[in-house]
This record gives C-alpha cells, sequence and structure tokens, in this order.
C-alpha cells in the first residue's frame, strides 16, 4: 500500500491565503507575543471573541488548545481550535497546523508566521495559511477568513501598544 501524501507537503498558490502586517515594535518583542501563552492568548482571534486556553504548550512539538468564544444572536458559542507547533524558529519563523479540536479535522490548514525586522525597528509580519483545497479556501474566504486574519493582526497591533 502507498503512503498517503497529505495536501499539505506541498505548498500551492491556489490554496493559500497571505495576510501581512508592519507592526511599530522590533521582532523579539512580537515574536515572545506568539510564544508566551498567556500573550497570546490576549490578542489572538478575531473582534468580539475571547480565547479560553486549556492547554498551551508553545515550543516545537507542543500543542495548543483553545476555545474561542463569542456571542451571536443572544447566546454564546464555543469554536474548539487545535494548533500543533511544528518548527519554532526564534524571532524568525513559527509553523503550525490549525484545526478543530479533532486531531484529525480534514479541514485544518497549514499556518507560517515570519517575523522579518526593518532598519527603522519596526517587524513586518506575514501570516501564511495553506489550505487543504482550493475549494476549502474559497469556502473560509467565503466566510471571512480574511477579514478576521486582519482583525486579529490589528488586535496584535493594539495589545503590543499596550
Amino acid at each position: 500500500m502507498k503512503d498517503e501524501v497529505s495536501p499539505l507537503q506541498s505548498w500551492s498558490l491556489d490554496r493559500e491565503i497571505v495576510l501581512v502586517k508592519v507592526l511599530n515594535h522590533p521582532r523579539a518583542k512580537v515574536f515572545a507575543a506568539w510564544t508566551k501563552p498567556e500573550a497570546l492568548a490576549a490578542w489572538f482571534g478575531p473582534t468580539g471573541l475571547s480565547i479560553e486556553s486549556h492547554e498551551a504548550d508553545i515550543r516545537e512539538g507542543g500543542i495548543w488548545r483553545f476555545d474561542m468564544v463569542g456571542t451571536f444572536e443572544g447566546k454564546e458559542q464555543r469554536f474548539p481550535n487545535l494548533m500543533r507547533f511544528l518548527e519554532i524558529v526564534p524571532n524568525e519563523r513559527i509553523v503550525m497546523d490549525h484545526g478543530s479540536a479533532d486531531p484529525n479535522d480534514p479541514d485544518r490548514f497549514r499556518v507560517t508566521v515570519t517575523f522579518d525586522e526593518q532598519s527603522d525597528g519596526k517587524t513586518i509580519l506575514t501570516l501564511r495559511q495553506l489550505h487543504p483545497s482550493r475549494e476549502r479556501r474559497q469556502i473560509v474566504i467565503g466566510f471571512g477568513a480574511v477579514e478576521y486574519g486582519l482583525q486579529t493582526l490589528e488586535k496584535l497591533a493594539v495589545w503590543l501598544e499596550g
């Protein structure tokens, strides 16, 4: 039987979403906001959603299990999430798989975050998402993933100013 290759093993532009934000802080500070559990839980997620962290082992091979919590139409809703950290290069790059709490989530996607410091001390943060199919990419764009991602990066900028 031939080994099955995950669609997340090869990069394809038709499955990618790219978000970029220039932050007025040195990359060590921006990187720390992604790797300290209490910091990550304070700013992560779209506007109007808060994070309830259940497990945060932010290191290569570690996981972050959390719920995004928000009120919609007067009812609290929870969105369970699981991130698996695949690679962490201090102040340069974080690679993770992000999906639901189901470890076999067929819609999980690969995220690569890079931190590039400019000569003026600002950091260019680039967040690349690789979805399992072109169709899944279109679905997440359709429900607002780009806008939600930009909201998340804006929350990071506000938190860094805090």
